[in-house]
């Protein structure tokens, strides 16, 4: 080839170059910026919660960490069924959370791992099961959303399913993938999880590193489906699911009329689940 030809196709070529690295630092600075908004966002919302009166506060309580895109969350079917979600969203609520709930009904509680980010208002919106997976509190456009609840949840159900996004930097629920190794279970055994009623402090119980099945697989544990445990022999089933799947023996089981909640986000891909199952103990 002669120089006179290559000379021009070498500028062209580094004005590619050099444009597609210009557009890949503008979309990973805007990517930046919007997560750091979105971070903010949730840090101003945990500003503005009343302090509990110290009478209120449990003995048990201590309320106190991977980089870009979230990984995404594909619901298994059978969460979306109907929900009695009649009274869940006009409840009262305990003081601490009625500046929040009054901005947004849809608030159903707040959930705190102590030593993790996990720090986030729960939401719940039974007839728009997702609503929030891309959402934030106030409702706008969100690519981590905020953690929300299983539509077949409703008072007094016995397992409190919640739901929250695996973000690569280390956001919202990706701290659940760490409970996989026993070593931070041992030292992240409780979760704080406060509904706009009442203050609730859970002990872990199982820790599973699961999926979400195909409606053709058989044999399997669909954690995903144990939300009213009100009768005691599928409590039981679901509570025997837990140990035969559990990475590792807390010592910590449940009874019959424990309340319980569980908590999941993605692992590696749409259907690699990371679930913690916890009761609550005060």
């Amino acid at each position: 080839m002669k120089k006179s030809i290559r000379k021009p196709i070498m500028i062209t070529s580094l004005v590619i170059l050099c444009a597609v690295f210009c557009i890949s630092g503008t979309v990973t600075v805007v990517q930046t910026v919007r997560k750091t908004r979105e971070n903010q966002a949730f840090s101003d919302l945990k500003g503005r919660l009343e302090e509990r009166p110290k009478e209120e506060q449990s003995e048990e309580e201590s309320y106190g960490d991977e980089d870009s895109e979230w990984t995404e969350y594909i619901a298994p079917e059978s969460i979306f069924g109907s929900a009695d979600g009649e009274s869940l969203n006009s409840r009262s609520t305990n003081g601490r959370y009625d500046e929040l709930y009054a901005e947004n009904p849809d608030l159903f509680g707040w959930v705190t791992i102590e030593g993790t980010k996990i720090d986030y208002p729960v939401m719940y919106t039974p007839n728009d099961p997702e609503y929030y997976l891309h959402r934030s509190f106030e409702k706008k456009y969100s690519s981590s959303g905020v953690p929300f609840m299983d539509s077949d949840c409703y008072e007094g159900c016995g397992n409190y399913l919640l739901y929250g996004h695996h973000m690569r930097n280390g956001t919202m629920f990706a701290a659940l993938t760490q409970y996989r190794k026993e070593e931070f279970w041992q030292e992240h055994k409780t979760i704080i999880f406060d509904t706009v009623e009442d203050h609730g402090v859970y002990e872990v119980i199982a820790v599973l590193h699961t999926r979400v099945y195909k409606t053709t697989d058989t044999g399997v544990f669909r954690w995903y489906n144990y939300t009213d445990l009100t009768d005691e022999e599928v409590f039981n089933e679901y509570i025997a699911g837990l140990n035969d799947e559990k990475l590792y023996d807390t010592g910590v089981t449940a009874e019959f009329g424990d309340q319980l909640i569980t908590l999941s986000t993605c692992g590696k891909d749409s259907v690699d689940r990371y679930v913690v199952a916890a009761k609550r103990v005060n």
